[in-house]
C-alpha cells in the first residue's frame, strides 16, 4: 500500500478499493492475507450501520468472490486531514447480470502505511441508466 500522506486523496481511495477488489477476484490468495494487506488488525468499519471487524470483513469476501462483480469507481471529491480521508464517489457495478449504481459517502482513518484503520460508509443505490 502507498501511504495516504504521499497520495492524491481521489486517486488513493479509488486505488484502495480497486486493488483490494482486484486482489480478491483475480487471485486464489487466502482472503485473510488480502484483508490484512489492506486493513489493520484492529479495523472497525461501519457500512450502512453494520459493524464489521477483521473477521467479518474476511467473511464478507466470500460473497464478493462468489458474485464476481465487475466495476469502476468514479471519485467526485476527496479530502484529507492527517490520517483522515473523506470522499464522495459512485460505484458502477455489474453483478449477476444486473447494473448497479451506488453512491458512497466515505469517512475513514488510515495507518501510516496506507492500511485502513476505521471507516464509516453510507451508500445509496440508484437506478442504472442504460
Amino acid at each position: 500500500m502507498r501511504p495516504l500522506a504521499d497520495s492524491d486523496p481521489k486517486q488513493f481511495i479509488a486505488d484502495f478499493f480497486t486493488t483490494f477488489t482486484d486482489d480478491l477476484l483475480q487471485t486464489d490468495e487466502d482472503a485473510a492475507a488480502i484483508v490484512d494487506r489492506y486493513h489493520t488488525p484492529d479495523v472497525i468499519e461501519f457500512a450502512d450501520g453494520n459493524r464489521l471487524d477483521r473477521d467479518k470483513l474476511i467473511a464478507h469476501t466470500r460473497p464478493v468472490r462468489k458474485n464476481r462483480p465487475i466495476g469502476t469507481i468514479e471519485v467526485h471529491e476527496a479530502i484529507t486531514d492527517g490520517d483522515r480521508l473523506a470522499a464522495r464517489y459512485t460505484m458502477h457495478v455489474t453483478q449477476r447480470g444486473k447494473n448497479l449504481v451506488i453512491e458512497v459517502y466515505f469517512f475513514g482513518r488510515f495507518a501510516p502505511d496506507g492500511r485502513m484503520r476505521e471507516a464509516n460508509i453510507n451508500t445509496r443505490s440508484r437506478t442504472a441508466s442504460l
